[in-house]
C-alpha cells in the first residue's frame, strides 16, 4: 500500500515538471533559469530568452522522466529501473552543462 502511495506521488511530480516543461516550451511563466534568475534588470531586459526557456524545458521534461521512471520501478518492483534512472539523471546534468556553455557561446 506504501509503494502505492509513494509511487501516485513520484506520478504527480512527473505531471507538474511535465506541466512545467510544456510552459517553459512555449515560453509562458517565470523562466527557472540560473542565467535568468541571477542576471541583473537590465541584464533581463536585453537578454534573448528563447535559448533559457528551451534549456528549462528540456530538464523539466527529463526531470518528469526520472521521476516517471520512479513511479513504474515502485509499481513493479523492477530493480533494474534504478539503472535507467541514473543514466537519464547523469544525460541531464550533462545536458545542462553542454547547453549553458553553448547558450554562453552565442553571446
Amino acid at each position: 500500500m506504501l509503494e502505492m502511495i509513494l509511487a501516485a506521488v513520484m506520478f504527480l511530480v512527473a505531471a507538474a515538471a511535465l506541466i512545467l516543461g510544456i510552459r517553459s516550451l512555449r515560453e509562458k511563466g517565470f523562466l527557472f533559469n540560473n542565467g535568468y534568475i541571477y542576471a541583473s534588470k537590465q541584464e533581463r531586459q536585453n537578454m534573448d530568452k528563447k535559448p533559457y526557456y528551451r534549456q528549462t524545458a528540456v530538464i523539466f521534461f527529463l526531470i518528469s522522466l526520472i521521476f516517471l521512471l520512479n513511479g513504474v520501478e515502485m509499481l513493479l518492483d523492477a530493480g533494474w529501473i534504478f539503472f535507467v534512472v541514473i543514466a537519464v539523471a547523469v544525460l541531464a546534468v550533462i545536458y545542462a552543462i553542454v547547453s549553458s556553455i553553448m547558450i554562453e557561446k552565442r553571446k
